[in-house]
């Protein structure tokens, strides 16, 4: 069970992850090896999984960013999956979800033309729903 200094931590380290544990321990009021060692403790139980960054798409050439709802054809969904495997720069995150489609696929691509490529050869595996994304 997570208590009030646990949830702080996790707080903290969603807004820095890479904050020290000296400065963690200030804000939590903790010394920097308790922060350190409730933060071990968290990871060891599996509540903390890992540390991420967020790019900016834009700032690496990436101007359209895509949320595609896929229909499959069957329900075999091998082919598509295998297909995202050949697409990797472009793939964000592939969600398999309920509800009408059966995935959200999130991508990115250089230009609108990179975009249609893409789903000329999606379109050979599945039916899919484009949406782009204007602003976050």
């Amino acid at each position: 069970m997570l208590d009030h200094t646990d949830l702080q931590i996790l707080d903290e380290l969603s807004r820095n992850s890479r904050i020290s544990m000296k400065e963690l321990g200030e804000k939590i009021h903790l010394s920097g090896p308790a922060a350190s060692a409730r933060v071990e403790k968290l990871e060891n139980n599996g509540i903390i999984e890992g540390y991420t960054i967020n790019l900016n798409q834009v700032k690496m050439g990436y101007y359209v960013h895509a949320l595609i709802n896929i229909f499959t054809k069957s329900t075999y969904h091998q082919p598509y999956l295998s297909f995202l495997k050949t697409q990797e720069q472009y793939v964000i995150n592939n969600y398999k979800i309920s509800g009408d489609s059966c995935y959200i696929l999130e991508c990115k691509f250089p230009s609108n033309e990179k975009l249609d490529e893409f789903l000329v050869k999606l379109n050979e595996h599945v039916n899919y729903k484009l949406s782009i994304i204007i602003n976050k």
